[in-house]
């Protein structure tokens, strides 16, 4: 069998372009405001760093081409989003961070022709935002969805949706929202949610606080939401009714893995600092870096960062065959998230003082990419699906083999 790790020389290009733009046009932002995308301007920053985007040739690189993207698959997508990841508002200058990225996505594999002209071709164009409203305050979904407690019930022409939703991220602001509620069964009880779409004017829909987190750049911040009476037709639904936890895996998958590769940047920028930090300074009679405990964590950065990739490029070809990548997506998402800390972790730890100070940008990188491993399911849920596969296919070989 043949393997070909290279990328079309489109894609390089265009990772190339990405990689100048954001370091010349976007990091200079970050740095002036500490990575505080509020403090910066938010929503008038983004359509500015979006119009920048867009004159670079750089902008929505997973958008579908007829909705102005560049159309890239999975596997395309890595190292684009890997060097926009670099600045932390480098996903939003590109239109790629989360929430809206993983929307486009489902949305381009969901939607009716209606459904993307209202809402998929608007936000891959950078017009509005976009919130995926799913996660609920216990004892409702959170890690486990089954839990899903807002419910939607037949009314006259359409469905009347009631529910409370936090951690509900870019809900501040967003255009339309994407609502997972449930249409049949009860909490606990696999199936039976339906997706719905609504525009943020919708009578009922409340954005409640901000729910003060460790990370400051996403736009709209984590927020409670909240569901009263809120009346959709028919058209509002999403696919179709009852299906909704199996689309969510249209979105979860990818966008598991697209949050690996824009934290692999964050990462690697983190571990570019401390290079340039212990190539030079001196201590114990040599330069930091000619040290051997010091090595051992530049060795060790090196290998979480090409292990990580490894593991993206292995699970993105899976998911562009179509296969289900349920494996791989959470191996990889596990470790990329733990290996995307301690790569951090250690660059802050390789530069002592300074390292946890403001004149690097090593702490808030450290404060951002902690949440990581618990947004998009904590490790200890992704390491539960994994052993439970694998103690699974274990039983069915036995009993086969008996």
């Amino acid at each position: 069998m043949a393997i070909d790790l290279s990328y079309p020389a489109a894609t390089q290009e265009l990772a190339a372009r990405t990689r100048s733009f954001v370091r010349e046009v976007v990091l200079p932002i970050e740095d002036a405001h500490a990575g505080d995308i509020a403090a910066a301007g938010g929503d008038e920053l983004r359509l500015k760093l979006q119009q920048g985007a867009r004159e670079a040739g750089v902008f929505a690189p997973h958008a579908p081409v007829e909705c102005g993207g560049h159309g890239l698959g999975m596997c395309d997508r890595a190292p684009v989003f890997e060097e926009a990841g670099y600045s932390l508002f480098g996903p939003t200058a590109l239109n790629i961070a989360a929430p809206d990225e993983g929307n486009v996505h489902m949305l381009a594999h969901i939607a009716n022709p209606d459904q993307k002209l209202q809402y998929l071709e608007p936000l891959a164009r950078g017009e509005v935002r976009s919130a995926f409203a799913m996660t609920e305050p216990a004892p409702g979904a959170g890690s486990d969805p089954t839990a899903l407690a807002t419910r939607a019930v037949r009314a006259d022409g359409g469905w009347r949706i009631n529910g409370h939703k936090w951690f509900i991220t870019g809900a501040d602001g967003a255009g339309f929202f994407i609502i997972m509620a449930r249409t049949s069964g009860a909490p606990g009880q696999r199936g039976g949610a339906t997706m719905f779409l609504a525009t943020a004017e919708t009578p009922g829909i409340r954005v409640g606080r901000h729910i003060d987190t460790l990370d400051r750049s996403m736009l709209g911040g984590h927020c409670e939401v909240f569901f009263d009476d809120v009346l959709v037709p028919d058209s509002a639904v999403l696919g179709a009714v009852d299906r909704g936890f199996e689309y969510a895996q249209v979105r979860l998958g990818p966008a598991r893995m697209t949050h690996v590769m824009r934290w692999l940047g964050a990462a690697r920028r983190a571990h570019d600092v401390a290079l340039a930090w212990v190539a030079e300074r001196q201590g114990f009679g040599s330069r930091l870096g000619d040290l051997g405990m010091v090595q051992k964590m530049v060795a060790d950065n090196e290998i979480d960062i090409a292990a990580t990739r490894a593991l993206l490029t292995r699970t993105c070809w899976e998911l562009d065959q179509g296969q289900p990548a349920a494996d791989a997506t959470s191996i990889a998402k596990t470790f990329g998230a733990e290996a995307i800390f301690r790569i951090v972790d250690r660059s802050v730890q390789m530069c002592g003082g300074i390292g946890v100070s403001g004149d690097l940008p090593l702490a808030r990188l450290s404060r951002e990419v902690r949440p990581f491993r618990i947004y998009d399911g904590p490790s200890e849920v992704h390491r539960w699906a994994i052993a439970k596969r694998a103690v699974g296919a274990a039983r069915r070989a036995i009993r086969n083999a008996e």
